[in-house]
């Protein structure tokens, strides 16, 4: 097979997946779908997800997505389930089935101890008259033509549409359940996705006794000491009052050196060579915002004051602080 041909097949392959899930939109019946989701919204549990093979490989995808976007959900093997595992279910729950054939000898098992425990049954089901589907509450359609496997054996197709279908139910219940970008960072702390949410400039800042300033009268060697001492590339020029005037960074410096005559140097106040009305960061911003603000002008800059409402100069944080968290 030339290189040119597999380029090709692996195009049709991916078009015929996309077909199948395009097929399977169509066919969902209306009144299954509002089923489903009535059950998973009103849930007092959670969602138990089971499925065997490479369906328990997409049942344990959707239980994540849709504990991370607001729904409580375990995925359960069917094979643990009956030795013990079933102890985890109760009366509250909603319990998602997987099976392509609906015939999986390990649920059609589970079935009749979760009937006894009166647990709702939403079968995602590759064949609609099959034992799973007569049992399930709701049935949804997540029937395939063809596997994408040459052989038509290995589960490809059918697969990539259970999980579709998956997806959709969790993103549809983010949605009904009104879940913020606040509660999704929330469950996704340690992530970047939670990190640009939720880390706040306060986190980052270098504050307190770390935050350098000095007065806008200070002698130019003073402004070289407080930036030495600071070790930040920067300081913050304050008046009285603490209220900010300005800021002086390492790059400021150098102009001044290369602009001011050696004789007049002694006399340089940090006045005459700060920036005045800089780009500023508040402590409640969002760092990844800061970040931005830095970031997104046609001349970047790598440090900003953190002032407060009054603008009172309350720290100095700078890229690479933000850019270490991990944003």
């Amino acid at each position: 097979m030339t290189e040119q041909n597999h380029f090709s097949q692996v195009v049709d392959l991916l078009l015929m997946e996309a077909d199948a899930i395009r097929v399977t939109a169509s066919r969902l019946k209306p009144e299954h779908v509002e089923r489903a989701i009535e059950l998973l919204k009103t849930c007092r549990g959670k969602v138990v997800l089971v499925g065997v093979g490479k369906s328990g490989n997409i049942a344990e995808k959707i239980a994540a997505t849709m504990t991370s976007t607001g729904t409580v959900a375990v995925y359960l093997h069917p094979s643990d389930a009956l030795h013990g595992g079933l102890g985890v279910v109760i009366s509250e729950d909603v319990v998602v089935a997987l099976s392509n054939s609906g015939e999986t000898d390990e649920i059609v098992t589970m079935l009749p101890y979760l009937k006894h425990r009166r647990v709702p049954i939403i079968a995602l089901v590759g064949n609609i008259n099959s034992t799973l589907a007569r049992s399930a509450d709701v049935i949804l359609d997540a029937s395939v033509d063809q596997e994408a496997c040459p052989l038509n054996l290995a589960p490809t197709t059918s697969t990539t549409v259970a999980l579709a279908i998956g997806d959709a139910l969790a993103m549809t219940l983010m949605q009904v359940k009104g879940l913020t970008p606040d509660d999704f960072a929330l469950n996704h702390p340690a992530g970047q996705i939670g990190k640009r949410l939720t880390l706040k400039v306060a986190d980052l800042m270098h504050g307190g006794k770390e935050n350098p300033t000095i007065r806008e009268d200070a002698a130019w060697l003073e402004v070289i000491a407080a930036i030495t001492r600071g070790g930040l590339g920067a300081v913050n020029v304050v008046d009285a009052a603490g209220h900010l005037n300005g800021i002086i960074t390492d790059g400021d410096l150098r102009r001044a050196r290369q602009e001011i005559k050696l004789s007049e140097l002694e006399h340089l106040q940090s006045g005459a060579i700060m920036t005045r009305h800089p780009v500023i960061a508040a402590p409640d911003m969002l760092a990844y915002q800061a970040l931005r603000l830095m970031e997104d002008r046609p001349r970047q800059i790598s440090v900003l004051p953190v002032v407060d409402d009054e603008r009172f100069c309350v720290g100095l944080i700078r890229v690479h602080d933000i850019v270490r968290s991990g944003l």
